[in-house]
């Protein structure tokens, strides 16, 4: 399963997954760089959000220190139907450039992600494609043992969308039929 996306944007991406014979997975993936000037538009950003992704830099402690921030922040504005935290991985990127104080210690940082409210984290380089699929996938699997486990599926988050087992989601506006995958968007001008 390859999980290179096909980003719209800068901020946007997209991406549709085959996870078995019965499971198509279609994410949607929001970047907001962890930039101040989105800090008051986060809602917007998580609205129906089942799981996360934070990322921090370890090459710039300053990015590891805003984690909590942003951690806190996803924690305060978007809930699972069952009133539960969305589940949250801790990515900690560029691991293939060299680094001082971040990341030394691999059991402090279990500690921390226990401690903080974090599912798990992992080491990743988006430039080497290190560890980005391992972590997709296992939070991933972790979406759908919560949806399985609270039967989040059958609770329909948007009133003029419906979600059916096999993830075939249609509109009050269209007709029952199988939604293809996602074809590869162009990018370029108009």
């Amino acid at each position: 399963m390859n999980f290179n996306f096909e980003y719209i944007g800068v901020d946007f991406a997209l991406k549709v997954i085959n996870w078995d014979s019965d499971t198509l997975i279609r994410l949607q993936l929001w970047d907001i760089a962890g930039q101040e000037r989105f800090g008051n538009m986060t809602r917007v950003y998580y609205k129906e959000a089942v799981g996360a992704f934070l990322v921090f830099d370890v090459t710039r402690a300053s990015t590891f220190e805003a984690v909590q921030k942003w951690k806190n922040d996803l924690d305060n504005k978007v809930l699972l139907p069952n009133g539960s935290p969305i589940p949250v991985v801790l990515l900690a990127n560029k691991c293939d450039q060299a680094r001082e104080g971040l990341v030394n210690n691999a059991s402090q940082m279990d500690e921390y992600c226990s401690d903080k409210g974090f599912i798990n984290w992992f080491e990743t380089s988006a430039k080497e494609d290190i560890n980005i699929s391992e972590a997709a996938k296992y939070l991933v699997q972790k979406i759908l043992e919560n949806e399985k486990a609270h039967n989040f599926e059958s609770i329909p988050k948007d009133p003029e969308t419906m979600t059916l087992t096999n993830s075939t989601t249609i509109t009050s506006s269209q007709e029952f039929k199988s939604i293809p995958a996602a074809e590869p968007h162009k990018t370029g001008c108009c």
